[in-house]
Order: structure tokens, then sequence, then C-alpha cells
């Protein structure tokens, strides 16, 4: 049995951190919990204003990582092949991608109704795929018909 209670941080992969404090802070509106020179890294965490989970920025490379990997890790992150980063939570996700969109964020799919709430995606600038999330009040049903039109609005596949 572990005694855990939270997930105070997690981390994602960018290339540049000021470039990212720009689209995390500036587009997205998070706010910087901690920006510190640790010598062999700078250590720089966001999170949603009044939330208590932060969001590391790392460049890949540091104490992780060896350069191998790092140059790796930069090539598919630039591929967006890291896979999802995060899901943020809206009230009204149709108005958050708008305002998003207006700010130059790249969207790579509009809001769209699914049985768990309104649901569209956007791409920070490294190539990071995340999710914004209106949650639904009641979750709905996931049907075969559901699911099928879910793979095909959402994956681009159809059976």
């Amino acid at each position: 049995m572990t005694n855990f209670n939270a997930i105070s941080h997690s981390g994602i992969y960018v290339t540049d951190q000021d470039e990212a404090l720009d689209f995390y802070v500036g587009k997205l509106g998070m706010e910087v919990s901690a920006d510190v020179d640790l010598g062999f890294m700078r250590w720089l965490t966001v999170c949603v204003p009044g939330d208590d989970r932060h969001l590391l920025l790392e460049v890949p490379g540091g104490p992780g990582p060896s350069a191998e990997a790092a140059g790796q890790l930069r090539d598919l992150l630039s591929k967006g092949a890291l896979g999802l980063a995060f899901i943020l939570t809206t009230d009204d996700c149709k108005a958050t991608i708008a305002a998003l969109e207006s700010k130059g964020v790249e969207i790579t799919q509009h809001p769209t109704e699914q049985p768990y709430g309104i649901d569209a995606g956007i791409r920070d600038p490294f190539g990071n795929y995340l999710r914004i999330t209106q949650p639904a009040e009641v979750m709905g049903d996931f049907t075969p018909e559901v699911l099928d039109k879910y793979k095909a609005e959402t994956m681009g596949m159809a059976d």
C-alpha cells in the first residue's frame, strides 16, 4: 500500500523555456509558480491560477537523459510524437478555443460534443498535444455508435 495523496508536479519537454513562458503564461493564462536557476538546469514551473499542481517546462537534457537521448526527445517532440501532454478543463470550451485561436494558438481539433463533455485539441509551439475539455454535468453512454463517431471525429479513424 502507498500513502500518496496527490500529484504535485508533472513535466513536459519544451525546447525553449522563454518561448514556453510566452505560450503557457501569455496565451494559455497560466502563472509562473517557480523560476529558479539551479546551475545544471532551470527549474521552471507554471500552474493554472488557484491550482496547486505544477507543470515543469523542461528542456531535454540536464540531469535526466543523456545527450543522445535528449536529441532523440527533441526530434520526437518536434514531430508531435510524445503523445498527450495533459488536459485542461474549462467552463466554456467553445469560447476558450475561440480566444486561443485569436491569440494564434494552433487548434488541432475544434470543439466536439462527446459523452464526457465538449472537447477540443491544441498544440504548443514545440509539438506537445493538449486537450481542452468542458466536462459534462452527467457522463453520457459510450454506445458503439458513439465510439464510432468518436474514432472518426477525434482520431481520424473509421471502421
